[in-house]
């Protein structure tokens, strides 16, 4: 078995494999009392927290599963969850190069 030494280990709400803090996304539940749950990305927010791998897989059977609700006490709301692993998603298979247009700015032709 190999030591991983001080690393917090956390499991996936999707899978439910272990995986390192710096692996998973932390969600919590929207602080105005609805029930739209968002994703901690500093990982500073208060109160009980749900981990989910940033992938369409894991989202798909954390939704499947109904994980969100028992994880986050009634919290079903994932459009937030969904829009940051769609991003994330589509951010790694687009080239940086086709993903900027530099314009120049207004007076900068000279």
């Amino acid at each position: 078995m190999q030591h991983l030494g001080n690393q917090p280990q956390r499991t996936c709400i999707g899978c439910r494999k272990k995986g390192s803090r710096s692996e998973l996304l932390r969600l919590v539940s929207d602080a105005g009392g609805s029930s739209a749950v968002v994703v901690d990305e500093r990982r500073r927010m208060a109160g009980r927290g749900a981990w989910l791998h940033p992938s369409e897989a894991c989202l798909a059977l954390a939704v499947k599963r109904r994980a969100f609700g028992r994880a986050l006490k009634g919290a079903t709301e994932t459009a937030a969850v969904e829009r940051r692993i769609t991003a994330g998603t589509h951010a790694v298979d687009t080239p940086v190069a086709a993903a900027t247009t530099v314009q120049p700015e207004s007076g900068s032709e000279n």
